[in-house]
């Protein structure tokens, strides 16, 4: 598969699941790719899946997803070349064990599901930010198990995703209120807790997610109001930013934004940025409830 082959089956798969997280659509490509890979070499699949990355990453999506989960996928699945002699066999148990690979990952949600409904009591009044897959269908599971609870959602500018979010709390008959992103001081105090997705969690246990989360939680932590992080493993990063400049260009910015002059893109709204650890009380993950400190052990685990 050419870069714009690669593009397009990725741009295509997810306007197909909009339900499915774009680190998971990355990996479905890379599939792809091994599926239509056409030599006899180990070394030559190697280098479309890299190029393959390379071009997902051209998409205007945030590609912090994107970066962890295909890094875990890479090491996954190429422990099978250690095995092998024919690149054929090789080949074969490198799409079996990246199909169980993606099997585990879309099981994923339905654990933090399960882990996070527990969380939310009757008469809860909960504050959300942008619009989280994994928040969205734990809020949705907590109201059919019979809870009653309100939920407040940021407008979420610069693409006002939040508006999404609304509508589809509302729609299944969960009380919602949208409110401007520079409201979140003026709703804290009214709120029992804090629930929002991630990008991605790095080394530290802070997370990047869409822009305005950091300032949520600065905001939670002075009124002492918990912020909890629902989030699935294969975000975890290999990245230990120290504050918001830390963060690469790529995890910032859009690719079109990044194909402009350097002075012209950092003057663009950021995407993403830094919550640091010290503002997040828990993490919801499929690999249990975490603090932020036990994060590190966890990314040692998965990159061992």
């Amino acid at each position: 598969m050419d870069k714009q082959e690669v593009k397009a089956f990725f741009d295509k798969t997810i306007a197909e699941n909009e339900d499915l997280s774009v680190g998971v659509v990355a990996i479905m490509t890379l599939m792809k790719i091994i599926e239509k890979y056409q030599d006899n070499t180990v070394q030559g699949l190697d280098e479309n899946l890299k190029l393959g990355i390379l071009a997902i990453k051209t998409s205007d999506y945030p590609v912090t997803a994107i970066n962890s989960g295909c890094e875990l996928f890479m090491r996954f699945i190429t422990l099978a070349k250690l095995d092998y002699n024919s690149f054929e066999q090789c080949r074969n148990v490198m799409l079996e064990r990246g199909n169980i690979f993606l099997n585990r990952l879309k099981q994923c949600r339905a654990k933090i599901v399960k882990l996070a409904t527990k969380f939310i009591a009757d008469g809860s009044k909960v504050l959300t930010h942008s619009r989280s897959r994994v928040v969205l269908q734990t809020l949705i599971e907590a109201s059919r198990q019979g809870k009653q609870f309100e939920i407040y959602v940021t407008k979420s500018a610069p693409d006002n995703s939040g508006d999404v979010m609304c509508k589809n709390l509302t729609s299944v008959g969960i009380p919602c209120t949208l409110i401007l992103d520079s409201a979140i001081g003026y709703v804290m105090e009214q709120v029992d807790f804090v629930m929002v997705g991630a990008e991605g969690v790095v080394e530290s246990g802070g997370i990047v997610n869409k822009v305005g989360s950091y300032t949520m939680a600065v905001c939670a932590k002075e009124m002492k109001k918990p912020f909890y992080v629902l989030t699935e493993s294969f975000k975890f990063s290999r990245l230990f930013p120290l504050n918001q400049g830390d963060l690469p260009p790529e995890y910032k910015y859009s690719a079109s934004a990044r194909q402009l002059d350097e002075r012209d893109f950092k003057k663009i709204h950021p995407l993403v940025d830094y919550t640091p650890p010290f503002y997040i009380t828990l993490l919801f993950t499929d690999l249990g409830i975490l603090t932020p400190s036990a994060v590190s052990d966890e990314l040692i685990k998965l990159y061992l």
